[in-house]
């Protein structure tokens, strides 16, 4: 298994009153994984959604990550303007060239592009895997719902597996 470290769409557009709880908690998770990706080289791509009408346009401030968030200038960016991160993009370049055959998927919002990409990521023929409790949305219930859904990994578990 060689996977990659995906983090979706959690944009200061999208971070208000209604998804702060959750986005906030999915990025406790995020940057606890992060580190583990870093000391093992893995990959980390950070996908940012385009989309002028909700205000993340690239040169935007919604278009930027929530601030619990750090890119490295090292780490590999994709935009998209659709709900599958592999639709149009250059990601499947990127899990090309990195050997990838496992995609951890982390971001917001968990019905539509976390959902999206999943379902993206088998079309692939790769191994998608959602971190428990890293991923958002506006409605906790569609939350529970995706990661009852496919399937998951807690943070335990992929400390243990990247060790």
């Amino acid at each position: 298994m060689k996977p990659a470290l995906m983090i979706i769409d959690l944009q200061k557009a999208y971070y208000d009153d209604e998804t702060k709880k959750s986005m906030d908690n999915a990025c406790g998770f995020i940057n606890a994984v992060i580190p583990l990706f870093r000391k093992k080289n893995l990959p980390i791509i950070w996908v940012q959604h385009i989309d002028e009408e909700d205000g993340s346009e690239s040169g935007k401030v919604g278009f930027e990550f929530i601030e619990q968030l750090k890119p490295h200038s090292n780490d590999y960016r994709v935009q998209k303007r659709y709900r599958n991160t592999f639709n149009k993009t250059n990601c499947l370049e990127i899990i090309r060239k990195e050997n990838i055959d496992t995609v951890i998927i982390t971001g917001y919002r968990a019905e539509f592009c976390i959902q999206g990409t999943y379902i993206g990521a088998l079309d692939q023929d790769l191994v998608p895997i959602l971190l428990k409790d890293g991923i958002a949305s506006r409605n906790l219930e569609n939350l529970r719902i995706i990661e009852s859904i496919n399937e998951i990994i807690s943070y335990k578990a992929l400390k243990k597996v990247l060790e």
